[in-house]
């Protein structure tokens, strides 16, 4: 196969996108300036052979699965949803052997990196999450054309999506593409996994403990409700709590009571983000919120009872007390066949993400339950190890570059045995997904 270092990476289109600011208003704020459709427009111009299908942003937001934070901005912005289009590119015949989908996203986290490439490296934000994948998705794409005929009989799409950072969870960026029926027989999702073949992710859901109670001046504290006191001791116990009632992740994180230092803060909230594999665990998770904030505060009323500071506290707390969900019932990806994503990986030379090992949460769950597909999430780098969402975020060029190649082999491989990825669907569509 011609190697992709032949083919190379389009470093001025990888400049491009990063200089060009695309968080979304969840990220960066309220008028902070979103080019995600500047972005799109030129990686679309950048993608030899494709076709414009679409360019745009659902009118309205889908069901009660929406994040109340998205549901927020969309009622104090009208324009939000328009300023984050995403994009779907496709080339191909109208009746292809298979069709591939890959998704990536455009959006990025806020705080904008400066942007470099020199010595083997680019830094800048979306360096690794996910620009430079989206540039090295192209690469491949060519590479994978130029050496296997026979990947010209795939119908190949692109989603370039918005809405996959600040806590959307694709609800107005991939979940609308997936429900117009732009996917495949496989969708590969760019998302960093070292390079390593997952078919599975988990979801997640916030839930915000907050306390409604009364404040206190400095010199009577014992008068009011202490908030900080009070969400400081659930969120210890939540965090020793809840672990174990999932095969995902627990964030005890957001406490806020109040700035001051003269006074009591009677009211507060604390944020727990919490994943899940399946939706039956998302479930029993979701419960045991519940029963342990009711332990919690249980703990808390008697441990207090008798404190000169804190007896008002300790009696109300049940009652000032309450749970409100931000975003629950998302779906998680679990693989409805995993031999199919082993027979995928060895096909085209991959590597599979351990089976011990945890997954993460991205936009590949809205590929969960699509009859006869195989849905995997694959991508160069490494979340932590390449700063994404922090300062100095970067990539290696030549990860990006293996990344590009292993696009390339997972094409050439669905193109000489389109078995491998058709399963239950029909090959013989018109290839719109």
């Amino acid at each position: 196969m011609t190697s992709v270092a032949a083919v190379g990476l389009d470093l001025d289109l990888l400049r491009a996108l990063l200089e060009l600011p695309t968080a979304g208003p969840l990220e960066a704020g309220p008028g902070a300036p979103v080019e995600l459709a500047a972005a799109q427009r030129a990686y679309a111009a950048a993608a030899d052979g494709f076709a414009v299908a679409y360019h745009g942003a659902p009118a309205e937001l889908p069901d009660r699965l929406t994040p109340l934070p998205v549901r927020a901005a969309v009622a104090a912005d009208p324009g939000f949803l328009a300023a984050q289009p995403s994009l779907v590119l496709r080339r191909g015949p109208d009746r292809p052997a298979a069709t591939v989908m890959f998704n990536v996203h455009l959006d990025t986290v806020a705080g904008l990196e400066p942007v470099r490439v020199a010595d083997g490296r680019v830094t800048g934000r979306g360096a690794i999450d996910a620009k430079g994948p989206a540039v090295a998705l192209l690469a491949g794409i060519r590479a994978a054309l130029a050496a296997e005929p026979a990947v010209g009989d795939l119908a190949l799409v692109v989603q370039a999506v918005a809405g996959e950072e600040g806590g959307a969870m694709g609800v107005f960026g991939t979940r609308p593409l997936v429900d117009a029926g732009w996917t495949g027989d496989l969708n590969v999702f760019c998302e960093p996994t070292g390079r390593r073949l997952l078919d599975r992710s988990t979801a997640a859901m916030t839930a915000c403990v907050e306390v409604a109670g009364a404040d206190a001046i400095d010199d009577e504290p014992a008068a009011g409700h202490n908030a900080t006191v009070l969400l400081g001791a659930l969120a210890g116990h939540l965090a020793e709590t809840l672990p174990a009632q999932t095969d995902g992740a627990v964030c005890v994180a957001g406490l806020h009571t109040g700035t001051m230092h003269n006074k009591v803060h009677g009211s507060g909230r604390l944020l727990l983000n919490l994943s899940y594999g399946s939706p039956g665990t998302g479930d029993r998770l979701a419960a045991a919120v519940h029963r342990e904030v009711d332990a919690g505060l249980a703990a808390f009323a008697g441990r207090y009872a008798a404190s000169p500071l804190l007896a008002r506290t300790a009696a109300d707390a049940a009652a000032i007390t309450a749970v409100r969900w931000l975003k629950r019932g998302l779906p998680a990806l679990a693989p409805a066949d995993p031999a199919a994503a082993d027979r995928l990986a060895a096909a085209a030379g991959l590597d599979r993400w351990p089976a011990g090992e945890p997954a993460f949460s991205c936009d590949a769950i809205w590929a969960a339950g699509l009859p006869g597909a195989t849905t995997v999430v694959l991508g160069p780098g490494d979340l932590a190890g390449n700063h994404a969402h922090a300062a100095g975020e970067f990539a290696e060029l030549a990860e990006l570059e293996r990344f590009a190649a292993d696009v390339a082999r997972l094409l050439a491989a669905a193109a000489r045995e389109p078995g491998l990825i058709v399963g239950g669907r029909v090959a013989d569509r018109d290839g719109s997904g």
